[in-house]
């Protein structure tokens, strides 16, 4: 396991020494199945904390209270950030790429908000213009999934393309979407390129055991999902609304959907300048199957 915080190390650790008992078979299958949902939980901590706060404060946050609602969520972000890195949850390294996610959130926020994409409550002092500061935290929290997720399932690529192209067009979706309000709409020449710069790469990953293999435009379009779920919810909460929801909440366009598919993979190519996508050799005198247990890195300066 790559990179792992010390608590990490620690909580992972304990968990071989508890689950090592298990088995082939049925026990073993479902021991894999927990151990992924707890990983995938754990890699989410950061979103899920200011989701959870972000549903609190709709549901009990005093009316009137004489600090605004969107400076108290600003607030809370900055608390669940602190005790995240003062509890070694995250490492400098990581915080680095999160505030990085952070500003280029707040840039386009700016733009958005501006243009009528969406918009906040005109509340509070902690924001810049008509956007709140907690705004860029949920920025955040998609990086500091996605570098958690990297060390945790101990993510190794097939056939990952050049960074340097990834970096192109990355760029490419960046610049889109503040260009397709005066030009034309390039998203589906965007998801085009995706495909043929991404279709060929496999992602292979570790639960506990076994190792696993993913088309990695699969695993894109998943997080793009549970992305849009949450976001739904945020919406409900009235962190934010769309233009069609200002006269009662709807359920967000899947048409977000594309664009949260977008946005992983800039994304990807933030978080790919701090680990850089390494390939998977299998060590001498092993097998094929994913359940070999030994696997060499094909090490690389970053």
């Amino acid at each position: 396991m790559r990179d792992l915080t010390a608590v990490e190390a620690r909580i992972d650790a304990s968990a071989a020494r508890f689950l090592g008992s298990a088995a082939g078979g049925l026990r073993s299958g479902l021991v894999e199945f927990t151990v992924f949902g707890i990983k995938q939980a754990w890699a989410c901590i950061f979103g899920a904390s200011l989701l959870a706060v972000i549903l609190g404060a709709h549901l009990w946050y005093p009316a009137g209270a004489a600090l605004a609602r969107n400076d108290f969520l600003t607030i809370a972000a900055v608390v669940i950030q602190i005790l995240m890195v003062a509890t070694k949850l995250e490492t400098v390294r990581e915080l680095r790429v999160i505030v990085l996610f952070h500003l280029v959130g707040t840039v386009m926020e700016l733009f958005k908000t501006d243009i009528g994409s969406w918009s906040y409550e005109a509340e509070g002092v902690l924001r810049v213009g008509a956007v709140p500061l907690f705004s860029g935290f949920m920025y955040a929290s998609v990086g500091s999934y996605m570098v958690r997720v990297y060390r945790v399932f101990d993510l190794h690529f097939d056939r990952y393309p050049p960074r340097w192209i990834t970096a192109i067009l990355a760029a490419a979706i960046y610049v889109n979407f503040f260009s397709h309000h005066f030009i034309v709409d390039a998203r589906w020449v965007l998801l085009i390129a995706v495909g043929v710069l991404y279709g060929r790469c496999v992602m292979h990953y570790r639960v506990f055991r076994h190792r696993f293999r993913m088309p990695l435009v699969v695993a894109f379009l998943l997080v793009a999902l549970f992305i849009w779920i949450a976001e739904n919810i945020a919406t409900w909460s009235h962190a934010w609304l769309y233009p069609s929801q200002l006269d009662g909440w709807r359920i967000v366009s899947a048409e977000k959907l594309v664009s949260w598919f977008l946005l992983m993979i800039i994304s990807v190519v933030l978080v790919a300048w701090v680990y850089k996508p390494m390939p998977l050799v299998l060590a001498a005198g092993q097998g094929s199957g994913r359940t070999a247990p030994r696997w060499a890195d094909r090490r690389r300066a970053l």
